[in-house]
């Protein structure tokens, strides 16, 4: 039997110590990728106020809960200027990689989104998908003089090029996207080096940008992202309640019936009903116009329509105020959104059908409640008069009339006789004043 030297025991006790660590690194490693995510933040739409705090609230909410990256899809046919800048602040600003997918096929990043994407510490496309067309536009209502039209153009020149710049992408395509509205696929800005990647779904994305090394503020970080869970960040009701009431169609939707709504509670007050919808979707749509560039103008013009029907139902104009309220309503209806944008306009798929039920509904209901007015009482002392009693006695001149089955003391300036009608011209209290049947007819 051999006896181990004892010069073998701190080997043997270093090799078992090599080997638990050995063995614990195995087990800790895949809990440790167990647990790496990424938050994905989608957007569908035009860049406004709404999209920048969905996703400035992706982003804290992602830094906050420690996820590797922000992945923001994104598909939009641009936006305004200011929430654009208020966005890349946050991306700029961020203590985590955000990396912008333009997805899904068939989607793009236009205008404002391709200073958003470009602002990205990686850019990515799906295949289908195009980037460009950044060349600003008036939103001030038709087109700017040269000199206006020239510093917006620079200052966007200068925006975007600063951006490109930072993040070592293609500055001379930046300049033409602004200066000459120029798009491209996703392979050609693949090429032109404006985008990192082409992937076609999000697992892609994560395996392909795993071992990427992004610079942040705090200096350079290396993305680990392969086999990472991604975890959605929702926009919310409240924010998505909020996007929609952004889209100028639904906007021009909620004032028509706000300003029908409140008409026709004012020509039938104790209605309730019409008042509040129309109030409610007044307010609503003065926060939509918040959002939007309106034309004031428009709204003036559109009001002034929807005024033209009402009168058309109580004033006899053989159509002209129907026909001038049209006009108006259009005309109002094609001013209201002072932009040459495209996604900032109100479709005419909108505009003339709303025209015409707005037509239709407010002479409906106005018209009613004129004739309503005109009614003559059913109630009280004011409907006994103009009714046709017959007189039971002598009225010479007092004496008694049967109204409705009903005996009244009775006054006439002129004699009557039992048997013969009556008309009631006025009530004093439980007597009523009366004259010849006879002689309303001859008059």
């Amino acid at each position: 039997m051999t006896v181990p030297d004892s010069r073998s025991r701190p080997t043997l006790l270093a090799s078992v110590v090599a080997a638990l660590l050995f063995l614990t690194g195995l087990w800790t490693v895949p809990a440790v990728r167990a647990e790496s995510f990424v938050t994905l933040a989608t957007y569908e739409g035009v860049i406004n106020p709404v999209s920048a705090e969905y996703l400035h609230d992706a982003l804290a909410s992602a830094q906050e809960s420690g996820a590797g990256a922000l992945i923001v899809r994104l598909d939009t046919p641009g936006g305004l200027d200011t929430s654009m800048r208020l966005i890349i602040k946050d991306m700029t600003g961020a203590t985590i990689p955000v990396i912008v997918y333009v997805s899904p096929s068939g989607g793009r990043a236009a205008s404002a989104g391709v200073f958003i994407t470009l602002a990205a510490h990686v850019a990515a496309m799906a295949p289908g998908t195009n980037i460009g067309a950044a060349h600003p536009v008036a939103m001030g209502g038709g087109e700017m003089d040269s000199t206006m039209k020239e510093k917006v153009e620079n200052d966007s020149v200068a925006y975007i090029k600063s951006i490109a710049e930072q993040r070592k992408r293609n500055v001379a395509w930046a300049e033409d996207a602004v200066r000459k509205s120029v798009s491209v696929t996703e392979q050609e800005a693949l090429k032109l080096k404006i985008v990192d990647l082409v992937v076609e779904d999000i697992p892609a994305l994560l395996k392909q940008v795993d071992g990427r090394t992004v610079t942040l503020q705090s200096g350079p970080t290396v993305l680990h992202t392969a086999g990472a869970a991604v975890r959605e960040f929702p926009m919310g009701l409240r924010l998505e309640f909020l996007k929609t009431l952004s889209d100028p169609n639904i906007a021009y939707l909620l004032m028509t019936i706000g300003t029908i709504g409140i008409m026709a509670e004012l020509y039938n007050p104790g209605a309730l009903l019409p008042g509040i919808v129309g109030a409610i979707s007044l307010v609503l749509a003065f926060y939509s116009f918040q959002s939007l560039p309106v034309n004031y103008a428009g709204v003036l013009l559109f009001l002034l329509g929807i005024v033209f029907f009402i009168l058309e139902a109580s004033i006899t104009s053989y159509g002209l105020l129907g026909i001038g309220g049209t006009i108006a309503m259009l005309l109002g209806s094609v001013m209201l959104i002072k932009t040459d944008a495209e996604f900032f306009q109100i479709s005419w798929s909108v505009i003339l059908p709303v025209v015409a039920l707005a037509a239709g509904f407010s002479l409906f209901i106005v018209g009613m409640g004129v004739r309503a007015m005109r009614r003559r009482p059913v109630t009280g002392r004011e409907e006994m008069i103009g009714l046709v009693g017959t007189v039971k006695t002598a009225l010479t001149p007092h004496g008694q009339l049967a109204v409705h089955g009903e005996l009244w003391e009775a006054v006439s300036e002129q004699p009557l006789q039992p048997g013969e009608e009556a008309e009631v011209t006025a009530v004093d209290g439980l007597r009523l004043h009366v004259k010849p049947l006879s002689q309303q007819k001859e008059v």
